[in-house]
C-alpha cells in the first residue's frame, strides 16, 4: 500500500511511519521541513520513503503526488499547548481547517487525473480531530454521538471535521479520529515527568478535571486498524476506555515512578505560562470511545497503570 502522511515528523506520526514502513508499505511524507524529515528517515535506512516539501495551507505541485496513493493520513496541525495569542489562534485554525481543505482538494484533483490516466486515487482519508470537540465539563461524559461544545477548541474541531467531510463527495472513505491526550515516551507526559523525578510532582489545577488519554501504541494501532478495514467509516474517539481524573492520574504516575504526588500546580502558574492555552490541562472532559469499542478494536493498554508501567521505564 502507498500511503501519504502529513505530520510524519511529530510525536505520533514518526512512530506511525516506522510501523507502516516495517510492514512493507510505501510512504510518501508531506512536510514543511524536509531537512528534518531526512534526518529522521535517512535514505540509507528508509529507501522506500519519499519526502515531498509542502505548505499545508497552500495549493501546489505537492498535490499531484497524492494521485497514485492508496490512502492519506492527515495528522498535521500547529501545537495547541502554548499561549493563545491572536496570531497563534489563527495558525491553529488555519493549519487544521485550510490544511485539511488542501488535502481534500488534492484528492479531488487526483480523482480527475486517475479518471484520465486509469491511475489510482486515494480510497481512504484518515483525518485527525480532537476531544476538544466536546468542550469541557467536570460532570458530563461524552461519546461519539454527543454534541459539540462552544469554546475555541470546539470551534477548531468543528471546522477541522467539516473540511474533512467534503472528501466524501469524491467517493473517498473517511475516518475521523477525535484524539485524547497521547501518552508515550515524550509528548505531554515528557513534560510532567521531571517534577516527579525531583519529588515535586502533583495534580495540576483542582485535580478534579477529567483526563481522557490513550497510549501512543494504541492510537497508532487504531489508525492502522481503520486504514486496513474498508468497512470502517465515520467518527471515532481515539481514547482509552478508562479515563481518570487528574488527581488519580498523578497518583498513579507517582506510584509507578515510586515518587510522591503531593505538590499541586496552581491554576495561576499555568495561566501565567500559557494564558488561555492553559485550559487544555486545567479543564477536561470524560470521553468514552463507545463507537471505537463497537468496531471490535482491542486496546493493548485500556488501563492507565499498565500504560504508564510500559512507558515510564523508557523515559
Amino acid at each position: 500500500m502507498k500511503i501519504a502522511i502529513t505530520g510524519a515528523t511529530g510525536f505520533v506520526g514518526s512512530r506511525l511511519v516506522v510501523k507502516l514502513y516495517d510492514r512493507g508499505d510505501d510512504i510518501l511524507i508531506l512536510t514543511r521541513n524536509p531537512d528534518k524529515a531526512r534526518r529522521i528517515y535517512p535514505k540509507s535506512i528508509y529507501p522506500k520513503i519519499e519526502i515531498i516539501p509542502y505548505i499545508a495551507t497552500e495549493s501546489g505541485d505537492w498535490q499531484k503526488e497524492i494521485c497514485g496513493c492508496d490512502a492519506v493520513i492527515n495528522l498535521a496541525g500547529e501545537p495547541i499547548s502554548e499561549r493563545w495569542t491572536g496570531e497563534a489562534k489563527r495558525a491553529i485554525v488555519a493549519s487544521r481547517e485550510i490544511g485539511t481543505e488542501k488535502i481534500v482538494e488534492a484528492i479531488s484533483r487526483s480523482e480527475r487525473v486517475a479518471t484520465a490516466l486509469a491511475d489510482q486515487k486515494p480510497k481512504v482519508l484518515i483525518n485527525s480531530s480532537a476531544i476538544g470537540y466536546y468542550g469541557t465539563s467536570e460532570t458530563a461524559s461524552f461519546d461519539e454521538n454527543s454534541p459539540p461544545g462552544d469554546d475555541f477548541l470546539a470551534d477548531v474541531c468543528k471546522k477541522w471535521e467539516t473540511a474533512a467531510q467534503k472528501v466524501k463527495d469524491y467517493g473517498t472513505r473517511l475516518v475521523i479520529l477525535r484524539t485524547g491526550i497521547v501518552l508515550g515516551n515524550g509528548g505531554a507526559l515528557g513534560k510532567m515527568i521531571p517534577p516527579f523525578k525531583l519529588f515535586a510532582g502533583g495534580p495540576i489545577g483542582s485535580g478534579r478535571q477529567w483526563f481522557s488519554w490513550i497510549h501512543r501504541d494504541d492510537l497508532i494501532n487504531l489508525i492502522i486498524y481503520c486504514l486496513d478495514r474498508q468497512g470502517i467509516s465515520g467518527t471515532f474517539n481515539a481514547t482509552a476506555p478508562n479515563p481518570v481524573r487528574m488527581k488519580e492520574f498523578c497518583q498513579i504516575l507517582g506510584e509507578v515512578m515510586n515518587r510522591p504526588s503531593w505538590l499541586p500546580v496552581p491554576d495561576f502558574a499555568l495561566e501565567i505560562l500559557l494564558g488561555e492555552g492553559a485550559k487544555i490541562v486545567l479543564e477536561g472532559q470524560e470521553v468514552l470511545p463507545k463507537a471505537t469499542q463497537a468496531l471490535g478494536f482491542d486496546y493493548r493498554y485500556p488501563n492507565l497503570e499498565a500504560a504508564l508501567q510500559e512507558i515510564v521505564p523508557k523515559m
